[in-house]
């Protein structure tokens, strides 16, 4: 079953740790190819619940800090993480959920700017996807270039839904302490990770 294959993995990364645990992959033919299958879907829901209740936890504490939500941007940390640590599936699924669930049980964001955040957090899920996946690297300077791209396409999304571009580009001005939260602590936290 899965937990005997994941078992052996984790065995081979332990006694080899020249291994590269983000390109472990698997496939098979036949009942093989769905046990495959099965094991990647099983880590994507997995991977995407645990950054999810990240982002249902760290909003609700940094609402606690006067103008804490549009100065630490907080809905995006774990969206970042999840799409650089674990790709494209896991970033998409975090980016759409965790500001829907926000929205519906804590009231944050208000509903009012749900479309520009859902926007936003794609972007980020794309860039950090893309940009962890192709360098395999954990640099401050590939975060930057993932805090950049989400946030000056976010902007023109912003600008384009709300019609007002002092309103989109609101992150570049009071934002920028959690996009330096974002690199930085994103940083910190992937190097962290990196080995699980």
């Amino acid at each position: 079953g899965f937990d005997g294959i994941e078992q052996v993995i984790y065995y081979l990364l332990k006694q080899y740790p020249q291994l590269d645990p983000s390109r472990v992959y698997a496939e098979g033919l036949s009942a093989g190819c769905i046990t495959a299958t099965g094991l990647g879907v099983k880590k994507t829901y997995l991977f995407a619940a645990a950054v999810i209740v990240g982002n249902l936890l760290l909003p609700r504490l940094i609402h606690f800090v006067p103008g804490g939500g549009p100065m630490l941007l907080p809905i995006y940390f774990f969206t970042l993480i999840g799409a650089y640590k674990y790709g494209l599936r896991v970033g998409l699924l975090t980016a759409a959920l965790s500001p829907v669930i926000n929205c519906l049980f804590f009231g944050m964001p208000p509903l009012a700017v749900l479309p520009v955040i859902l926007a936003k957090s794609t972007f980020l899920a794309l860039a950090a996807s893309f940009i962890g996946q192709k360098t395999g690297k954990i640099t401050l300077l590939n975060l930057i270039a993932t805090v950049a791209v989400y946030q000056i396409a976010g902007t023109f999304a912003e600008w384009a839904l709300t019609g007002s571009f002092s309103m989109a580009i609101q992150d570049f001005l009071i934002g920028w302490p959690g996009m330096l939260i974002q690199i930085l602590g994103g940083y910190g936290l992937l190097k962290a990770i990196s080995r699980i």
